[in-house]
């Protein structure tokens, strides 16, 4: 009896910590983990400020919501806690500077020129490469040296928050990261099974102007658009320059590509011997094309790294030789090629790639 009881806890608490392990469990709850460390990191964010007595230790919390309230992903955290830190050392030593300068001359309407001066050369410099640091070392002058009456002691002491802010950011970002490079691979996976699906579309000849075809479509686009914007974050995660993932996202906006334009072939309204010069055209290759898309989704999903390799087929013939006059038909197995071609590359870049982004 006790080890039945044991082995359904060890079961429980298995099952408990698979939901936050497991990457794509993660994936899936992102945003529940991703409020629950801020929540935690507020509270310890208070707990060490009020702990410690330290005046103004709300600005220890503003930083860290400033940090991370709205970055989920580790890669960006770590880049944007490294730009606060730089920028917040900047702009409390520009304040620090503005306090002395006031309590030494008492000379309010130049400080309050000099504080303007300071924002405007931090606004001129936030639109460019640095323009988080520039803007951040401006909003810290204001917070350090209010309108320049505040104390060189509350300046120091507000220095102090933001950078407790800053430390507990970047660790709380250590605590279950939520790493962008599941996003990527995960929605890479979803984009690439969206493509078999609509593969299968055409080459079965159903309607292509409906609203399934459509919506696959439409998702295919947004897929791109929402993986170049993991792209930097995955770049810092895995260590690989950013124009070996432009590779793999070029590669998946040619099949996208590709799959638009097979739809315009519209094989649903050939006639039965046409079908027949395609189908021998292409001699079985349409069976490798949904393979070899899945394979690299399930290897994008599950790490499964064996789907990677090459599913074996005959060479696609030349167009001009199993086409025969139609237009139609040698467009059609152009197209088919083209998009070979495409699936192709992408597989050989996962693989490449797959000892990195297999985290």
């Amino acid at each position: 009896m006790r080890l039945t009881l044991l082995l359904r806890l060890r079961l429980a608490a298995r099952q408990a910590l698979r939901q936050v392990t497991d990457p794509y469990r993660r994936y899936r709850n992102a945003k529940l983990i991703h409020a629950t460390r801020v929540a935690v990191g507020i509270l310890a964010s208070i707990a060490v400020t009020t702990g410690i007595r330290l005046p103004h230790g709300e600005w220890a919390s503003i930083t860290l919501l400033v940090v991370i309230g709205g970055l989920q992903h580790h890669g960006n955290i770590r880049k944007k806690a490294a730009e606060r830190a730089l920028g917040t050392l900047i702009g409390a030593a520009v304040g620090l500077a503005l306090i002395l300068l006031q309590s030494w001359l008492h000379f309010a309407a130049l400080t309050y020129l000099l504080m303007a001066i300071a924002c405007g050369v931090g606004a001129y410099y936030a639109i460019g490469k640095a323009g988080y640091v520039a803007l951040l070392a401006a909003i810290t002058v204001v917070i350090v040296a209010g309108h320049g009456d505040a104390e060189v002691s509350d300046g120091l002491w507000r220095s102090a928050d933001v950078l407790i802010g800053i430390a507990l950011a970047l660790a709380f970002s250590f605590a279950l990261p939520l790493y962008a490079t599941y996003s990527w691979r995960y929605k890479l996976s979803d984009g690439l099974r969206d493509c078999a699906r609509l593969y299968s579309r055409i080459v079965g000849g159903q309607p292509l102007d409906d609203d399934e075809h459509q919506k696959l479509l439409i998702r295919q686009v947004s897929m791109l658009v929402q993986l170049r914007s993991l792209m930097p974050s995955v770049s810092k995660e895995i260590n690989v320059p950013v124009n070996v993932l432009e590779a793999v996202q070029r590669n998946f906006r040619g099949i996208v590509g590709a799959l638009e334009m097979l739809s315009t072939t519209h094989l649903d309204r050939l006639d039965d011997a046409r079908r027949v010069l395609i189908r021998q055209a292409l001699s079985g290759e349409d069976r490798r094309i949904r393979e070899t898309l899945i394979g690299m989704a399930r290897a994008l999903k599950f790490g499964t790294l064996a789907r990677l390799n090459p599913v074996a087929s005959s060479p696609l013939p030349p167009p001009e030789a199993s086409a025969g006059p139609s237009a139609e038909v040698e467009r059609y197995v152009w197209l088919t090629a083209q998009l070979l071609d495409q699936i192709d590359a992408l597989r050989v870049g996962l693989a490449q790639l797959a000892p990195r982004w297999n985290i």
